[in-house]
């Protein structure tokens, strides 16, 4: 399905007739397509709804749109008054957590969150004081060689190639045979859109805005966290500092899993996606900033 917003196509999946609404968000590079082993499952009971931002998957890839959380956070609010039409929970996985975050922020209709191994954002400008020097001093290197046209078309199509993106995800992911072919490729495909160039230049330049840390105090509605144990790039001790949050009411670990458990360990997360649903529907909670209070 097509949705319009600020003139640029977003596109979007639907199912479910009845019960409490869910919306899926997508991580960095990822779309829709991601979710396929848990839409089936969360539609027996809940209208589930996933949509790829703006940049990504399907939707549009305008040059020189504005690549941020607050862009994305405010798509999703606007998708959910639009075509949601009611109150949801609203689930991200990795960069998605960030902007489901930023979305419960924007949107009174978000009644929950759950964050799926959340972006920790490690080369954010604020953090970079945390990682070792080589890497501190070498990253604005690399993201100024990226920058130049040349270098960063043949390192965009290095990176899309079969080979390279199997590798990525073999290291990401707990299980290596959830690895398919199929997730390979729905994972490349938007790649080749015009535009895709642009998006990932973008973001890979995107070392400012807010982090989860930033908006967890400013959220009114409860938190669930799940992350996968064996994440290389979220590593679960720095996840567990969200538990300081009175928003975080759940924290879940998956052993086996990585990056991404959604996709690699779909019958432990969908029963917790779905029983959170119904748990922020059934006794809506909002909290004051800072966790004081409704």
């Amino acid at each position: 399905m097509n949705w319009s917003w600020q003139g640029h196509r977003i596109t979007y999946v639907q199912a479910g007739e009845q019960g409490p609404a869910i919306v899926l968000v997508h991580g960095f590079g990822a779309n829709v397509g991601h979710w396929r082993k848990n839409i089936p499952a969360l539609s027996q009971g809940h209208r589930v709804f996933a949509l790829d931002l703006l940049g990504f998957g399907g939707s549009a890839k305008p040059v020189g749109a504005d690549y941020t959380f607050e862009t994305w956070g405010q798509q999703v609010a606007d998708f959910v008054a639009e075509v949601v039409q009611a109150p949801a929970v609203v689930v991200g996985n990795s960069i998605g957590a960030i902007v489901a975050l930023q979305t419960a922020v924007m949107s009174p209709q978000v009644q929950g969150v759950t964050l799926i191994n959340c972006s920790l954002r490690l080369l954010h400008r604020s953090k970079r004081g945390q990682i070792p020097w080589l890497r501190r001093v070498g990253t604005p290197l690399v993201q100024g060689l990226l920058s130049k046209g040349p270098v960063s078309r043949f390192f965009f199509d290095r990176l899309r190639q079969p080979a390279t993106v199997r590798k990525i995800l073999t290291q990401a992911y707990g299980d290596p045979t959830a690895v398919t072919p199929e997730l390979v490729e729905l994972l490349i495909a938007p790649s080749r859109d015009p535009g895709a160039l642009g998006v990932f230049l973008a973001f890979i330049n995107y070392d400012t805005g807010p982090l989860a840390e930033d908006l967890l105090p400013i959220v009114t509605c409860p938190v669930q966290v799940l992350w996968g144990e064996l994440d290389p790039w979220e590593p679960i001790a720095l996840g567990r500092t969200f538990t300081r949050f009175p928003q975080v009411q759940r924290f879940v670990a998956l052993p086996g899993a990585g990056h991404c458990p959604q996709d690699e360990v779909p019958a432990r997360v969908n029963p917790l996606l779905a029983e959170w649903a119904d748990l922020c529907f059934q006794n809506p909670k909002k909290l004051s900033p800072e966790g004081s209070g409704a």
